[in-house]
Formats: structure tokens, C-alpha cells, sequence
């Protein structure tokens, strides 16, 4: 009799789960991963869960698949830059693979947890760690006051030069992502740039142009990874670097969106409004919705139809790169006599 209740008890709670789930809103279509993305990919080894490459002599990527991590071998012991929490089992066996030297110093590239939020254990295993950031970073990270997050114990502002015998990294603070500050690095004898949160190698980048929180800055992004002579960039997502292509295209894609934002900004929404007020009456908050929808998704369409082929998974972010650029142009810019 127990067994039978309990039979009875277990198929109610299936029910009950398939009803809930039957509620959910069905889940959205996208285009798949490309093979160019794929065909890119560094293997991972399941069994380690992560790969590390030499880049060049005494520079390192490793990379979990997801997140990236790069650090250098000096003559006074190994220099990393960021920690991200997903690579913090990685990190030191990636490093131990290729040198016996320490870990001795850590560079924050910017704040934000996904990237170094595995510093506080590195602090623990190498209490004498050197943590390196930018004064605005630095900042920023005194007011979390998070144990994950150490506060750098060494900064500069705005720019800097690092000695990392047998080479060298320049340092300059941009603001193309977070609003503390991002940190482009520059090895100019390799040719290596490292600038975190800015594109994903043939692929799109996360939603609002990669969370920014200056559009103005993002877009201007990519002239000044340009400007400098280099081969490879390590963007901090996916499991292998950019290239100069890479950039070029997405400094194509990111502009297009934002020309298309603002042509569809400077459309006529008299009949969308129309339809918004006879429904919605008196609500302006859900009218103005109507209006912006009605713009995104316009954006979104003719987006999508361009570079779908082109940039991998475009489709599922698309939407938000349009709002970004909408927001941008119809609040920061402002439409001009002639537009």
C-alpha cells in the first residue's frame, strides 16, 4: 500500500512538472555555431579542461574554453593577467606546465568579477603577490571590498611602461567596457594586445555591445586597437585569440548597427503610436515601448539579414545590440539638422 502511494505520489509530481514546464514560454530559435568558430576553437582536453599555448616566446594564453587568462615568464617569476573564477583551478597547472618559476605578480585588466574574481585565492597561495591596476580600478575595488577581488597594492594612472625583462607590456586605461576603466596591454615586440571584453573572435559579443557602459567609447574601441601594430589579440572570451581581421570586421558590424539604428530612429512611428494610444490610452510608459519596439525590431531584421552569414550566433543578440545603439544615438548623440 506504501509502494503504491508512493508510485501515486511520484506520478502526481510528474504531472504537476510537465504542467509547469507546458507554462513556459517556448524557447527561441537561433542559428547555430558556425564551423568557422569551431574549426577556430583551441581543443580542449576534457581531461585537464583547459589548453595553454605559447603565443610567443615567454607569453602564454590559457583557456578553458570560455574565459581566457595570459601571463608572461620574467626573470623574477611569472606575471599574470587577470583570474578569471572559471580558469582559478587551471591557472596554476597551465603555468606549471611551461615553467617552475612563481606566480609573482597579478594585472587587473578591469573589475569585473567573471575576469578577476579568482585573485583573492592567488592572494592566498602567494601572500607576497604583486596585484598591478589602473588608480580608477584600484578605486572601484576599495569600495567593494570583496575578498575575491583583492585591492591592487601597486597602481598607476592612466598609463605605464612594465618591465617584464626579457620584454616589455604597455599599459593606457580606456573605457570601451566598465565604467572604472578597461586596460589595454601591448607587448609591441611580439606584436600581442590584450583588450579585455571587446569582440569575440567570428562571433558576436555579449549582449549591449559586451555590457558597455559607454557606447560613445566602444565604438570608437576599435580605431584605437588599430592604431597599433599588432597580430594577435586576446579578448578574454572563447578558447583562442583574435586577429586584426577580427577587429576590422567588427568595426564594420558595430558601425552598420548604429547607421542603422539612427535611420531607423528618424523613421515615421505616427501609425505604431497610433495603434500603442487606441489600445494603451493614457499609459505613455507603454506606448513608448511600442515605439522603441517597433525600432528594434526593424534594426534587428535588416542586421540579421546582413550578417548572419558572416558572424556566428549574430541572431541571439541582435536585439540588444540595436537597443544599445538606439539608446545611444536618440539620448547621448541626438539627432542633427540634415540627419
Amino acid at each position: 500500500m506504501k509502494f503504491l502511494r508512493s508510485i501515486a505520489f511520484i506520478g502526481a509530481m510528474m504531472t504537476a512538472t510537465v504542467a509547469a514546464l507546458a507554462q513556459e514560454p517556448a524557447l527561441p530559435d537561433f542559428a547555430p555555431v558556425s564551423a568557422e568558430v569551431k574549426s577556430r576553437a583551441w581543443p580542449i582536453d576534457p581531461a585537464k579542461g583547459y589548453v595553454v599555448r605559447e603565443l610567443k616566446p615567454t607569453i602564454y594564453m590559457v583557456t578553458d574554453g570560455r574565459y581566457q587568462s595570459l601571463f608572461v615568464v620574467t626573470n623574477r617569476g611569472v606575471v599574470l593577467f587577470d583570474a578569471p573564477p572559471s580558469l582559478l583551478r587551471n591557472i596554476e597547472p597551465a603555468v606549471a606546465e611551461v615553467t617552475k618559476q612563481p606566480i609573482v605578480s597579478l594585472v587587473y585588466s578591469h573589475g569585473h568579477i567573471d575576469h578577476i574574481g579568482g585573485a583573492g585565492v592567488i592572494l592566498k597561495r602567494h601572500p607576497n603577490l604583486e596585484i598591478i591596476a589602473e588608480e580608477g580600478v584600484a578605486h572601484f575595488l576599495k569600495e567593494q571590498k570583496d575578498p575575491n577581488r583583492p585591492v591592487p597594492n601597486k597602481t598607476f594612472k592612466e598609463a605605464t611602461t612594465l618591465d617584464l625583462a626579457p620584454t616589455t607590456v604597455q599599459l593606457k586605461i580606456g573605457h570601451w567596457h566598465s565604467a572604472a576603466g578597461d586596460l589595454l596591454a601591448y607587448f609591441p615586440a611580439e606584436k600581442i594586445l590584450m583588450a579585455i571584453d571587446t569582440i569575440s573572435p567570428a562571433q558576436t559579443m555579449f549582449m549591449g555591445f559586451n555590457l558597455t557602459q559607454n557606447t560613445e567609447e566602444y565604438i570608437k574601441v576599435f580605431g584605437q586597437l588599430l592604431s597599433l601594430d599588432f597580430e594577435t589579440l586576446v579578448t578574454g572570451h572563447r578558447s583562442n585569440p583574435a586577429t586584426r581581421e577580427d577587429v576590422v570586421q567588427m568595426q564594420q558590424f558595430v558601425n552598420d548597427v548604429y547607421e542603422t539604428a539612427k535611420r531607423v530612429s528618424a523613421a515615421d512611428t505616427k501609425v505604431v503610436i497610433g495603434r500603442a494610444v487606441a489600445k494603451y490610452k493614457d499609459n505613455g510608459y507603454a506606448v513608448a515601448r511600442a515605439v522603441t519596439d517597433s525600432q528594434v525590431a526593424q534594426c534587428e531584421k535588416e542586421i540579421n539579414s546582413r550578417w548572419l552569414e558572416k558572424i556566428s550566433n549574430m541572431d541571439v543578440y541582435a536585439a540588444s545590440q540595436c537597443m544599445a545603439a538606439l539608446v545611444y544615438f536618440q539620448f547621448d548623440v541626438g539627432p542633427r539638422s540634415g540627419d
